[in-house]
């Protein structure tokens, strides 16, 4: 199987990438061995929200001891990538910037569509987005982080988030009736309000909150019902019925409602009709996976992938691959009955990190790139001194080594060797793969994901030949008529 290009792995990384060179004209093949990590997110897209304590040093210049500098939490996520002396050295933002992160995360947005994803009026790519190739210069602090609370009350930052959270954003002096659902096991009202009553925002407002569980049934004669199943109750008009009657008169005037984010799973909209029956603003609090607002977006971009005919092949794990004169020229998959080699002339790695298997460390320290044997940053060919220095017992300590091992890359995406020089031609690594950076602690997981495809991408259509103006309008067209037609049926290894 021949294709322009081929992308391995289904995360956000991944269909960013696909979809958009498929706009472009290119044929694209997106092989995974399964789902990508949408589930497991918030459906939220951050970019970055704190950095040091956990996540590391503030900056190079942190001094000795930097390791163990206080968290900082941080208010405009593109400004702080601007300033590079903020960043950890070796972070992917570094070589990423600024421009193509608020282009990914702008072209995201408007991929998904307004239903999915609120835009910001005070976008910083200003016209970065999908007709401009991302050519426009961000101004300015750019956007400022929000304010969610998490499903034990914590409070977490986040940059994009769904029209159903938007109410759940937190302001000062506000009041939040947060509602517990009793067969929904994974959320304890009564926690959140409390924490959320003992917490301060980040700019020293305050909120108040109270707690109130309903026994709303998802299922008749389930006790113990997980989000997904409370989710395709409410995408019904009886569920959403059912639970606005068990709210009925209990909402007191001036309170937003803060319910489990299980608010319809294929009716994004379910908010905004329960919000209507009660009177009062509705929001959403993100779960613990499954992930009803992440399995959303998975839906929707599998949905435009196959309507824009993404080539998608499902099941499919990378067994070996083929260079020739030092350029990648074909995978091979595992298959039912066979293998399959796909050949293309460009390859784009957006596999993830060590949680999908991506990297992965053995019981001797030894540190390697599963899909394709790239180069890792971070690492020695030492397993015993691995050992000792990625990982360690101090857990509240210094960051664990560990965490910031992936592929360094240079500004096009291009893998890189320990010598500095572009280890593979041919291939571009995206996403979680990437060395230098903490993203759960971080909160820069969407942004490095989208920014690293956007910059990859520019450079795979470049090398393809696509000039800027062909490439948006290609992209616009597709935009206006991925409807037209059927799209290729998925093929299952």
């Amino acid at each position: 199987m021949s294709s322009d290009v081929v992308v391995i792995g289904a995360g956000i990384a991944g269909y960013a990438a696909a979809l958009r060179l498929r706009r472009a004209g290119a044929t694209v093949t997106l092989v995974t061995k399964g789902m990508g990590g949408l589930a497991l997110s918030p459906g939220t897209i951050d970019v970055l929200g704190r950095l040091g304590g956990a996540a590391g040093p503030a900056g190079p210049g942190a001094g000795a001891e930097s390791e163990r500098v206080v968290r900082r939490a941080i208010t405009h996520p593109y400004a702080a990538i601007d300033a590079a002396a903020l960043l950890p050295e070796g972070h992917p933002y570094r070589v990423i910037g600024r421009r193509a992160t608020a282009a990914g995360v702008d072209r995201f947005a408007a991929l998904v569509g307004t239903d999915l994803l609120t835009p910001r009026p005070d976008s910083a790519a200003g016209d970065a987005g999908a007709g401009s190739g991302g050519s426009a210069a961000p101004a300015g602090d750019g956007p400022a982080n929000l304010w969610l609370p998490t499903a034990v009350g914590a409070i977490r930052p986040t940059l994009l988030v769904q029209p159903s959270m938007q109410a759940s954003v937190l302001r000062d002096g506000g009041h939040y009736l947060v509602v517990g659902l009793a067969r929904l096991k994974d959320f304890t009202a009564d926690m959140v309000a409390g924490n959320l009553n003992r917490s301060t925002l980040p700019d020293g407002g305050r909120v108040r909150a109270r707690a109130l569980t309903v026994d709303f049934a998802a299922r008749g004669g389930e006790s113990d019902t997980n989000a997904v199943g409370h989710a395709r109750a409410l995408d019904g008009a009886e569920g959403i019925d059912r639970l606005a009657r068990l709210l009925d008169g209990r909402v007191r005037d001036g309170e937003t409602v803060l319910l489990p984010a299980v608010l319809g799973l294929d009716r994004p909209g379910v908010f905004g009709e329960l919000a209507e029956r009660l009177g009062a603003p509705v929001g959403e609090i993100p779960l613990v996976p499954p992930s009803v607002p992440g399995l959303r977006l998975e839906h929707r971009l599998d949905r435009l992938a196959s309507a824009e005919r993404v080539r998608m092949v499902m099941g499919a794990r990378v067994v070996s691959t083929r260079v020739e004169r030092g350029r990648l020229v074909s995978v091979t998959t595992a298959a039912a009955g066979r293998p399959r080699e796909h050949r293309a002339a460009a390859f784009i790695l957006a596999a993830g990190g060590f949680e999908s298997g991506a990297l992965a460390m053995d019981s001797h320290g030894r540190v390697t790139d599963t899909v394709l044997g790239l180069p890792l940053a971070g690492v020695t060919a030492d397993g015993a001194e691995n050992l000792r220095r990625l990982v360690h017992r101090d857990y509240w300590g210094a960051p664990q080594g560990l965490f910031r091992v992936g592929v360094a890359v240079d500004a096009g995406m291009r893998p890189l060797g320990p010598d500095g020089a572009p280890a593979l031609a041919g291939v571009h690594a995206v996403g979680g793969v990437l060395a230098g950076a903490v993203r759960w602690s971080e909160k820069s997981g969407e942004g490095i994901a989208l920014g690293s495809a956007q910059a990859a991408v520019d450079a795979v259509l470049a090398d393809l030949g696509c000039p800027p103006a062909h490439t948006a309008a290609a992209e616009a067209d597709a935009a206006t008529s991925r409807a037209a037609g059927p799209g290729e049926s998925k093929e299952q290894d």
